[in-house]
């Protein structure tokens, strides 16, 4: 509590010291007025001489208005190939089919009877 008490002390007179500010005003120059001869004004003075023309600073340089771009990033890696899939399964063997039944067997013809004197004749060349 000791402490605390010279510690807000000590904050509250810097703090109002800070605040301060001292105003300096200067006093106004008392005009004297002298008094010329009884009643008459003097000759008016020469016209001075005109004051030189005030020298021109020197101008800034101007401002650059484009960045150079930076370079260009390098291409990323290629992905790797996906894996190949599996191959199917063979299908079943399809069904043959029924078979058709023996035909029955035909009737035997008749046995030719023997010939007698067959002549074959040739005709003549032309």
């Amino acid at each position: 509590m000791k402490y605390s008490l010279l510690l807000a002390a000590l904050v509250t007179t810097l703090g109002l010291s800070a605040c301060e500010k001292t105003t300096v005003n200067n006093p106004v120059p008392t005009v004297v007025t002298v008094p010329g001869p009884a009643g008459e004004a003097g000759p008016a003075g020469a016209t001075g001489a005109a004051g030189a023309t005030g020298y021109n600073g020197a101008k800034g340089e101007a401002g650059k208005t484009v960045g150079i771009p930076g370079p260009t990033g390098a291409t990323g890696a290629t992905g790797e190939t996906g894996a190949t899939g599996t191959t199917g399964d063979t299908g079943a063997t399809g069904y043959d089919g029924a078979k058709g039944a023996t035909g029955a067997e035909g009737v035997q013809g008749e046995t030719g009877k023997t010939g007698g004197d067959t002549v074959v004749i040739v005709p003549a060349p032309k």
